[in-house]
């Protein structure tokens, strides 16, 4: 039986996931684009054709994943709870759980940065976006008064910069810390950034 025609939009998307797939298995330096077609029983020439070097295929399948988590992280912090609570949530799911997947494409989505322009554009601009919808929510509650913060956008950062730290100790060293500890340590930085929840606020979730 033939493979079933896709439409554009579709066939770029089959060939995106599996790219995340095989740099997730291989690593940036060591994926090729014939894995990729290989993956899917697909030429090279296809492949080619939707995205005309791996420099590009490379740094769309970065953007294809990192794209979905952002959305996942806009619904957590959308919603009309207090905003400490939903600051919690986002920054509880995205303090790393281990070796995970999306992590590992993380690590090294920012080694191959280092020497590809395309990519590094792309991991800068999806960062500048996550800590900008938590710049947002910080905002937010200082305004309504559940908190204090002065500078949201560099409570942001710092927040960001200690979970992509942990996230290197987590993917890179196994076991080199507990999940527990990074959660623990993710709560006391929340707090340090809003300060002690105010006294008659809702329970933590």
């Amino acid at each position: 039986m033939g493979r079933v025609r896709l439409s554009v939009a579709e066939r770029r998307e089959e060939l995106l996931r599996a790219a995340v797939e095989q740099i997730v298995a291989r690593g940036v330096v060591a994926v090729r684009i014939a894995d990729v077609a290989s993956a899917l029983g697909v030429s090279n020439a296809l492949v080619l054709y939707h995205f005309s070097t791996k420099e590009k295929l490379v740094a769309a399948a970065f953007a294809y994943a990192a794209e979905g988590e952002l959305a996942h992280a806009r619904r957590l912090l959308a919603g009309r709870t207090p905003a400490r609570r939903r600051l919690r949530a986002a920054v509880r799911w995205y303090a790393p759980a281990g070796r995970s997947r999306g992590w590992r494409l993380r690590v090294e989505g920012w080694t191959a940065a280092l020497r590809e322009p395309a990519l590094r554009e792309v991991a800068g601009d999806l960062d500048r976006r996550w800590r900008a919808a938590l710049a947002e929510v910080i905002a937010e509650g200082a305004e309504a008064g559940e908190f204090r913060c002065q500078d949201p956008a560099a409570a942001a950062r710092r927040l960001t910069a200690l979970l992509d730290g942990l996230a290197v100790q987590r993917t890179c060293y196994a076991g080199s810390l507990s999940r527990a500890a990074v959660l623990e340590w993710a709560d006391e930085a929340l707090t340090r950034e809003l300060g002690p929840p105010a006294r008659g606020a809702p329970p933590r979730a």
